[in-house]
Order: structure tokens, then C-alpha cells, then sequence
């Protein structure tokens, strides 16, 4: 049974989401109206009972990402200003986690910036899953519970495949402690692609550091954004002699081309979560969508009760 005092909020981003990691804690999302003035400012009503409560708000960072941010900071505004108690912003898609660094002069490390703003806006705690860097993580001043998908996409593969001829690829040397961690849920080999970004969306690649010839390949990505990388990935894998080919990913942005590289790509499966709400035109035959409403939901609970959420990991 749920301790009196949890409410949960979903802005426009994770509406679905939300109310499913709700139904499983037994209760309905709390009221909220989200509307424009005249001028297209947004305008945030809180329609609930909210003082002295323990409130968590979902929202992924999703197109239109600047739209959803907005949205967030003020919603966790008007919460602070109706005396909410606790306030833990729930962001399971932090798209601006790939801003983590200066690789450029004058350019701003907005990972940080948006982190500032959340703790600015009326956020205590921050709850997300699978950031784009660990360093992110650091970028927060308010307490941070970082989930990961890694085990329910390893449990999907573990159900459907046969692993004895599997091999886990990371598409770069940047990525390959993410899929050293998957492939370790799994019990198999891991193989690296020596890729060399040239731009933000251009890479280029070289040798595969591993052995796929006759092997059933999963690239393990954080996310499936333009899908360039993994496109390119997979020739990269069939002219090294990869058997079949999959794909997963915690966050299935599906932006832009995605959708058309996918579709025509000598790729078997792609599999993602729901951490990024998709519409069905982006759901492919060969794509599958994980629900990962049960762990926000465990998280929640835990967080609530002052229970350890890294106890749900062990």
C-alpha cells in the first residue's frame, strides 16, 4: 500500500507513461491544466490539493524538446508555489545529457544549464534513466536516482534468443562500458566498430575490434536518434560477416530520417523502450517497445518510502 501523500503529475510529453506507472501504484494522476494566453505564453494550473505532498512530475525532453522543458520548469514552479513538500522531477528521456562537454569553442555545456534551471524552477530530486554520459549525473546539485534499462532489454534477448552464438557490438569506444555492461547481463563477447565522428551528424568508420564473422549480432546503443550510426553500423557488421542483426536501445527518439533507415536497413530487430512516447507511424514491424512503467513505478515507491533504489539493480 502507497503512503498517503504521493502525487503524481504528467505534463504533455509522457502522458501515457505516467498514467501507467500511476495505475501501478494504485492511484490516477493528479489534475493539471496546461493551456496558452493569447500571446502563447504557457499557462499552468495545478487542480489539486498539493501542500505538504510528495509530488513527482514525468516529462521526457521530447520533440518539441524546448516546448517540454518549458513546460516542466513551470509546472514544478507552480508546485513549489502551492507548498508541495517534496518535488522529484521524473525525466526519463534527458535528451540534453549529449551536451556534457566543451568540444568547441563559445558553445554552452547545456546538460548543466538545464540542470541549474530544473533545481531553479522548484525540483529536490531529479529521477532519470540511462543519461547519455555518467558524468551527467554530476552535473546535478539535488539528488539524482539514475535507473537503467540495460537488464529488462538483456531479459528481452535472453527470452527470445539463443545467446551461445551472440555477440554485443558498441559502436564506438565511447560506448563500450555501456555495452560491457550489457553484455555482462547476458554472458557474451562484446566486439567494437573504431567509428570517428566527423560532425554532429556524420561518422565515419573503420575495422570491427572483434569477431562477428557468423555471429548474431546486438548493437546496444543509449539511443536511436537519426539512426546514422547504427545504419551505418550494420554495413559496417554484414561486410565483416555478422550472421543476423540486432539493435537496442533505452531511448527510441526516431528522429528525422530514422524511420526510412530503419525500414531499409538489413537490420532484424530493433528493440527500444518507452521512455520516448511513439507515435504509430513509427512502429515498425520489426521494432519492438519495452515498457519500463514497473521500474519508474518501484522507483517511485521506493523514493516515497525512503527505501534504496539501488536495491532494485542488485
Amino acid at each position: 500500500m502507497i503512503k498517503h501523500g504521493l502525487q503524481i503529475f504528467a505534463c504533455n510529453a509522457s502522458r501515457e507513461l505516467a498514467c501507467d506507472i500511476s495505475n501501478r501504484l494504485g492511484m490516477r494522476p493528479g489534475r493539471i491544466d496546461i493551456a496558452r494566453f493569447s500571446n502563447d505564453n504557457l499557462r499552468v494550473q495545478i487542480q489539486e490539493n498539493v501542500r505538504e505532498r510528495d509530488v513527482f512530475v514525468v516529462q521526457s525532453f521530447t520533440e518539441p524538446v524546448s516546448e517540454h522543458i518549458m513546460e516542466l520548469m513551470i509546472t514544478l514552479d507552480a508546485l513549489r508555489s502551492a507548498s508541495a513538500q517534496r518535488i522529484t522531477a521524473v525525466i526519463p528521456y534527458y535528451s540534453y545529457a549529449r551536451s556534457d562537454k566543451k568540444d568547441a569553442p563559445r558553445i554552452s555545456i547545456t546538460g548543466r544549464l538545464i540542470a541549474d534551471l530544473l533545481q531553479t524552477a522548484g525540483a529536490n530530486r531529479v529521477l532519470t534513466m540511462d543519461l547519455h554520459a555518467d558524468q551527467v549525473h554530476g552535473f546535478f546539485s539535488v539528488p539524482v536516482d539514475h535507473l537503467t534499462a540495460v537488464s529488462l532489454i538483456a531479459d528481452h534477448f535472453r527470452n527470445r534468443h539463443d545467446l551461445s552464438n551472440m555477440v554485443a557490438v558498441a559502436t564506438d569506444a565511447g560506448g563500450a562500458k555501456r555495452t560491457g555492461r550489457f553484455s555482462e547481463k547476458l554472458g557474451i563477447p562484446m566486439a567494437i566498430i573504431d567509428k570517428r565522428r566527423v560532425s554532429d551528424t556524420a561518422v565515419k568508420q573503420g575495422a570491427v575490434v572483434g569477431e562477428v564473422a557468423g555471429r548474431d549480432v546486438v548493437i546496444f546503443e543509449d539511443e536511436i536518434a537519426t539512426a546514422g550510426t547504427l545504419v551505418s553500423s550494420v554495413d559496417t557488421l554484414k561486410a565483416a560477416g555478422a550472421r543476423s542483426i540486432h539493435a537496442a536501445a533505452t531511448h527510441g527518439v526516431l528522429c528525422g530520417p530514422a524511420i526510412e533507415r530503419l525500414r531499409a536497413a538489413a537490420i532484424d530487430s530493433v528493440v527500444v523502450t518507452n521512455t520516448v512516447a511513439l507515435p504509430e507511424d513509427k512502429r515498425l514491424d520489426k521494432l519492438t517497445v519495452l515498457n519500463v512503467a514497473p521500474l519508474f513505478a518501484a522507483a517511485i515507491e521506493r523514493i516515497h518510502s525512503g527505501q534504496s533504489v539501488g536495491a532494485l539493480f542488485e
